[in-house]
């Protein structure tokens, strides 16, 4: 099994709205493709507590799949794609790991 972890930091603010406001947005949209993706085998979003320190990251993203080809096949889905490009217009920063479980 596949695990990709991302990391995503927001533009304080973007699109006429605050960071948490696009987290929240991205955040809804990558979990309506668990549905869409069915080589998706499990996928986890965080955005950071407004408490907890305001340099972490904003948004996190964990998602499990069988193999390499099947995050590939994730990554190149249309749907995955349109949230890419939400994404692409409010991040300022991406960190990312890909790993065997």
């Amino acid at each position: 099994m596949i695990r990709h972890i991302v990391l995503f930091d927001f533009a304080k603010e973007a699109e006429g709205r605050t960071a948490i406001e696009n987290a929240v947005i991205a955040r809804d949209m990558l979990l309506a493709l668990r549905d869409k993706i069915d080589v998706l085998k499990h996928m986890e979003v965080g955005i950071n507590d407004a408490e907890a320190d305001q340099t972490n990251y904003t948004l996190s993203l964990t998602c499990d799949f069988d193999s390499l080809e099947d995050l590939q096949i994730y990554q190149e889905h249309p749907e995955h794609l349109k949230v890419g490009s939400f994404i692409g217009k409010v991040k300022t920063q991406r960190s990312c790991v890909d790993y065997e479980v």
